[in-house]
């Protein structure tokens, strides 16, 4: 079990739908660089698919948890960078396939003209926090 708090609606604030307004924990802060949909090997994956790129992303975000001792039970935020807010719903889909949808973390979602290269839809960075 996580020793992480989530207050999903503070006093006088709108209750959150897609995310947690405030998640609380102690211990070690992990902070993953924002992964794009690449495969082991570097190659882009899904290109013009976000549901593809949306579960690349996250089976990336996975594999840099785990190097860090860390799983999704552990994130205490997430920042979607995307190219168009229509690819969010993928990346919920994604998202609620490695996170239980009960306990999600923070968020925000920013739509940005472009990422590092055009074949990329999105961008998603994490912030955990796991026991020392």
């Amino acid at each position: 079990m996580s020793r992480l708090t989530h207050i999903h609606a503070p006093e006088g604030v709108a209750p959150a739908t897609a995310y947690t307004h405030v998640v609380t924990g102690s211990g070690r802060f992990v902070a993953i660089s924002g992964q794009l949909a690449l495969d082991e090997d570097g190659r882009p994956v899904g290109e013009g698919d976000p549901a593809a790129q949306a579960r690349q992303v996250f089976e990336n975000l996975r594999r840099c948890l785990a190097a860090a001792g860390a799983t999704f039970d552990d994130v205490v935020k997430l920042t979607y960078f995307v190219t168009d807010m229509a690819h969010m719903p993928a990346v919920r889909a994604a998202r609620d396939a490695f996170l239980n949808p009960k306990r999600l973390p923070a968020a925000s979602a920013v739509q940005v003209a472009s990422l590092v290269g055009p074949e990329f839809l999105m961008e998603i960075e994490a912030f955990a926090v796991v026991p020392e």
